[in-house]
Parts: C-alpha cells; sequence; structure tokens
C-alpha cells in the first residue's frame, strides 16, 4: 500500500468521527456560551473536547502530512511548508487565508483551554460553524488523490 493510502485511511477514520461528533453537537442546540458550558453533563462536554481533538488532528495531519504526498504523488515540486500550502491553494484543495485562520485557531484553543474559558468556547464554536469547509477540503483531497490512482475512498455522508 502506497503511503497516500495510508494516510487517507487516518483521514477518513478522522473523518468519520469528527461527522459522528458534529451531528451530536448539532442536537445539543449548545451556545458556546460559560454559562450554557457550566450546565453541560459530562457526556455532552466529552463530546465536545472530542470533537475539538478531532477537528484539530485532522487539520493537523493534513497540513503536516497528506498535503505534501499529494504533491509528492502528483510529481509537483516544493521545498518548504509555506510553498505546499500555496500549491494546495493552486490545486484548489484549500484557501489559503482559511487554512492559516484554522491554524490559528487551533494554536489558540491548544494554549488557552480550559484558562480563558470564554476565548476557548469562542474558538470551539468557530471549529463546529467551520466543519463544513474543513469536509470539503478533505473531499478536495480525496478527489486529488484520486486522480493519481489512490485506492482509498472517503466514506459517504
Amino acid at each position: 500500500m502506497f503511503v497516500i493510502d495510508k494516510q487517507l485511511q487516518k483521514v477518513a477514520k478522522h473523518y468519520e468521527a469528527l461527522r459522528e461528533y458534529k451531528k451530536h453537537i448539532d442536537t445539543m442546540q449548545f451556545d458556546f456560551s460559560e454559562e450554557e458550558f457550566s450546565y453541560l453533563d459530562t457526556p455532552s462536554k466529552a463530546v465536545l473536547e472530542a470533537y475539538l481533538k478531532r477537528f484539530s488532528s485532522l487539520q493537523d495531519y493534513l497540513g503536516a502530512k497528506v498535503f505534501r504526498s499529494l504533491l509528492d504523488i502528483s510529481g509537483i515540486g516544493y521545498s518548504k511548508m509555506s510553498e505546499v500550502l500555496v500549491l494546495m491553494e493552486k490545486e484548489e484543495i484549500v484557501s489559503l487565508d482559511r487554512w492559516i485562520e484554522f491554524r490559528n485557531v487551533r494554536n489558540e484553543l491548544e494554549h488557552d483551554y480550559p484558562d480563558k474559558l470564554a476565548e476557548a468556547l469562542a474558538d470551539l464554536k468557530y471549529c463546529v460553524e467551520n466543519f463544513s469547509y474543513l469536509e470539503q477540503v478533505v473531499q478536495n483531497v480525496f478527489e486529488f488523490a484520486r486522480r493519481y490512482n489512490a485506492s482509498i475512498e472517503l466514506p459517504s455522508k
């Protein structure tokens, strides 16, 4: 199995879990306020934590590993990460500005939670509200990889 196939398997697993957590969050009708957070039961808080971890892990894994592998299988040359992201935008896999914004939010969450709960909840809300964009990036990744004979398929919605 090729490296990209193994990476896409991992992406698919993260995506499936993230999608399930998102469905649960949508049923919670949570407004991301500190007050409402204090009333959430432990399982609901765990779902929010799990969503955030999967969102961050998926976003990080795509940026750190998968994007480079996509360029490798396509024969597109690159030398540094900033170049990888520019090329991913050129190939219409990501919007560079949006991807950088995702990274910034993810970094804030890693450093703020739980000390600054209001900021962490605002960042979590951002991640939940931007699920569809990350989902589109994942779909773009799989479509790009299929052009170069990657054999792993994205799970259907």
